[in-house]
């Protein structure tokens, strides 16, 4: 039985609806959703393995590396509740299509930076522009039945590692390391074109599935929405969630290539396919085994095992003694990593409103942002000063906290539950 099963009679946040909303295929606009996110993250796939080495050809050093990651979720932190809060107001699709064309601009614009200083401003201008995350969350909360979400959400995750096998191993084919700075160009490139394939296809095929709130409605706030989350008993302990794990596996995400380089001796066209593998394991995993393992064990459970199982693979990635091993653990932490942004966003919009959908989403995400800002800092000083291994030691140990408050989030529901079930 799911643990976060409604009580009989209880009204579930989930179930109400705004009055009137109109309904978009679901079906059809899934099918939308995960083109756009698999043509999106092939070419944010193409671009992350290449940073690491991008970085060096620019004669940055590690902690200027692991800044460029940390600019750009900076930037995301800022824009993923201003833009879930908007997507509530005035619709999903404008959100969509300003986002996506911020990712085109931001790829050509790094394909041509002269210095490392000016590829930190760009990576922060491109998440400023790419927080578009909890909008398409949104938009499948808004055309999915309740009991599915975690399902779909599954499955536009599923694009996202589908995006990622693709991207990393055709960056790999396409980068040419010899020709340094200019060898790195190509890829951009083509992640540029990728991105405005994407946003032609919202542009053309996906309908809205809000209706635009009245002309003269107020600007959203930055982060507004904040202070219910803080008091809500199962909101509050998922961002907690998202908060902690996040923060080692961005430390991880980019100190990876520096660690495959410092012990294996690996180049970009190794991590590509590295990342490859991770991809493959995501699309399973998320595509045919996410909905249903929340279905029957409960979302919070499922996101806690997730957290140890990943947790255990970066301990096994330090220990690992041949380069053959490192894809083979990392598709176990692939594995408990695929557990958690479905279920977590399956427990936020099945815990609030449909209209505040947007708004906790967002928020989410930009907690996540924000330890995505930390992460590659920590790891950057962590690889300079302690050693390669320990960014990924220290994301291990942040695991297990976060697979207790994922159990507690679980158990804050039913409580919920139980106290409105006790005044009905």
């Amino acid at each position: 039985m799911s643990e976060l099963q409604t009580v009989p009679g209880v009204p579930d946040a989930s179930h109400r609806e705004p009055d009137p909303r109109p309904r978009a295929d679901g079906i059809g606009a899934l099918a939308v959703l995960f083109a756009v996110a698999f043509i999106n993250l092939v070419g944010f796939g193409l671009v992350i393995p290449l940073l690491p080495f991008f970085g060096q050809s620019l004669t940055a050093d590690a902690w200027q590396i692991t800044l460029m990651f940390a600019a750009y979720s900076l930037g995301q932190f800022f824009a993923e509740p201003f833009w879930g809060r908007l997507s509530d107001r005035i619709g999903r699709k404008p959100v969509l299509l300003v986002t996506v064309m911020a990712n085109a601009i931001g790829y050509l614009m790094l394909a041509f930076v002269p210095n490392i200083w000016l590829a930190i401003f760009v990576r922060l201008f491109t998440g400023l522009g790419a927080g578009n995350i909890s909008t398409i969350q949104g938009y499948v909360a808004d055309v999915t039945p309740p009991e599915k979400r975690a399902g779909r959400m599954g499955l536009i995750g599923a694009a996202f590692g589908l995006g990622f096998i693709v991207g990393p191993g055709l960056g790999g084919l396409l980068v040419r390391p010899e020709l340094g700075r200019l060898g790195y160009q190509l890829p951009m490139f083509v992640a540029a074109a990728l991105a405005l394939a994407a946003v032609i296809g919202v542009a053309v095929f996906l309908k809205e599935s809000l209706r635009p709130s009245a002309a003269g409605s107020t600007r959203p706030g930055f982060l507004s929405g904040l202070s219910s989350a803080r008091a809500h008993p199962v909101i509050s302990r998922v961002l907690m969630v998202t908060l902690i794990y996040m923060a080692g596996f961005a430390g991880m995400e980019a100190a990876f290539g520096l660690w495959t380089e410092a012990r294996y001796d690996w180049g970009a066209r190794e991590v590509g396919l590295a990342f490859m593998v991770v991809g493959v394991v995501s699309v399973i995993s998320q595509g045919f085994l996410a909905g249903r393992l929340a279905r029957r064990f409960g979302e919070a459970r499922v996101l806690a095992f997730g957290m140890l199982l990943f947790g255990a693979s970066l301990v096994a990635q330090v220990l690992s003694t041949a380069a053959w091993m490192v894809p083979m653990v990392m598709s176990f932490g692939a594995f408990g990593m695929a557990m958690a942004m479905p279920n977590i966003s399956a427990l936020i919009s099945r815990s609030v409103e449909p209209d505040r959908q947007g708004a906790m989403l967002g928020l989410n995400m930009a907690t996540g942002s924000l330890s995505r800002i930390v992460g590659p800092i920590t790891a950057g000083v962590l690889f300079s000063h302690l050693g390669p291994d320990w960014p990924f030691l220290i994301g291990a140990l942040l695991t297990v906290p976060a697979a207790v408050m994922a159990i507690n989030a679980g158990r804050a529901f039913r409580k919920e539950q139980q106290r409105l079930a006790g005044q009905a």
